[in-house]
């Protein structure tokens, strides 16, 4: 079984942030977003810093249907009769 790495990037202009985690991950994740946006020697802001949670976010939903969706049905009795 291969564990997923989810990328996400952030180009601003000869700065690059570059941000890797797995599902387990998300939580951390959003938290070190909040401190490199708190942080004033870097350019990163409190708008990146919602902008890239949004994504993060919009990112686990779509995974979060396609795993409902993906599960096997129970077999209908009567279909077999």
């Amino acid at each position: 079984m291969t564990e997923d790495i989810n990328v996400l990037a952030l180009v601003k202009g000869s700065e690059r942030y570059v941000f890797l985690y797995d599902d387990e991950s998300r939580a951390e994740t959003l938290r070190v977003l909040g401190r490199y946006a708190s942080n004033p020697e870097l350019s990163f802001t409190w708008y990146d810093a919602a902008v890239l949670s949004q994504k993060i976010r919009q990112e686990s939903q779509k995974h979060v249907c396609a795993r409902r969706f993906d599960l096997p049905l129970p077999a209908d009795p009567d279909e077999f009769a």
